[in-house]
């Protein structure tokens, strides 16, 4: 029970003509002060627990732990999944969703692909190298 249902049980007890004591007296009994040291008391009592111990701990198994939160390849189930489902969406479709979510910065544009050359073909032929090479040479 609470200090305060003690002291209302008390009070209904109580003679008629006994009043209430005098306010100072009664202040110093029931102040904060008294609260606060009554409970330094009590708590000064109690023993306890070191916190040192390990009581009440499970030893768990680095290995266990270690197979727990290792990741797992989910790459074959993924394959399967994927290559279960053969509808192929049209490119045009494709092409135009990747524009849609495609956003306005460089990261998000695609690389630019380099036209590749055609290498350029000489204007001489086989036959003006010939020419060149009798003429310059002298050779027959």
């Amino acid at each position: 029970m609470s200090a305060s249902l003690l002291r209302r049980g008390l009070e209904l007890l109580e003679a008629p003509g006994r009043g209430k004591a005098l306010p100072g007296v009664q202040r110093d009994r029931d102040g904060p002060r008294a609260l606060g040291a009554a409970r330094r008391k009590k708590r000064g009592r109690e023993p306890t627990r070191s916190k040192a111990t390990i009581k009440g701990r499970v030893v768990k198994s680095a290995i266990e732990e270690y197979h727990k939160k290792k990741a797992v390849d989910h790459m074959r189930e993924n394959l399967k999944y994927m290559l279960k489902g053969r509808i192929v969406a049209n490119r045009a479709i494709t092409e135009q969703v990747l524009a849609q979510s495609r956003g306005r910065k460089s990261k998000d544009q695609p690389p630019k692909k380099a036209s590749k050359k055609k290498p350029e073909g000489t204007v001489f032929t086989e036959e003006d190298f010939r020419k060149f090479e009798r003429e310059y040479f002298g050779r027959p």
